[in-house]
């Protein structure tokens, strides 16, 4: 494969990558009433029930960051600008770490029943492992494969 044809990759790939996270932002504007939210933390304290909201929307600010981003620096991720690099690096760990997580600490018992439910979990499964590998191959393509070019 040559050098300019991995770059032709990587180029289509941020694009869909970067449009990727407003299609998790699209499940995740679900959850609240498919896991029935009303009904469970109406049974926390009040500071309780806040602090998860607050952390739900701190993580969908993050998404919405991620997607952007990636649209707003494509160019720069694909020259391997340190600092886009960076960012890259970042986004491939936050997902791998979400998929980790889902791994290793939820049981199959924790989610929720019914196949559409199963469904949507191998659906983002395989999308949080698809924005991890590129991410992280945009990084190691260019830290490790193409250092001097």
């Amino acid at each position: 494969m040559t050098d300019s044809f991995v770059q032709w990759l990587f180029g289509i790939d941020l694009w869909l990558v970067g449009a990727a996270h407003f299609v998790i932002l699209f499940a995740s504007f679900q959850v609240p009433y498919r896991l029935g939210w009303k009904q469970d933390l109406q049974q926390l304290i009040p500071f309780n029930r806040k602090l998860l909201w607050v952390q739900s929307g701190f993580t969908v600010l993050t998404i919405i960051a991620f997607g952007t981003l990636t649209l707003v620096l494509h160019a720069e991720l694909l020259r391997g600008e340190r600092a886009a690099l960076g960012l890259a690096s970042f986004i491939g760990i936050y997902w791998t770490t979400r998929i980790l997580v889902d791994a290793l600490y939820f049981s199959h018992e924790d989610w929720p029943k019914g196949t559409a439910f199963v469904v949507g979990h191998v659906l983002l499964t395989l999308l949080f492992s698809m924005l991890a590998a590129s991410y992280l191959g945009l990084f190691i393509w260019h830290v490790w494969i193409r250092p001097n070019r």
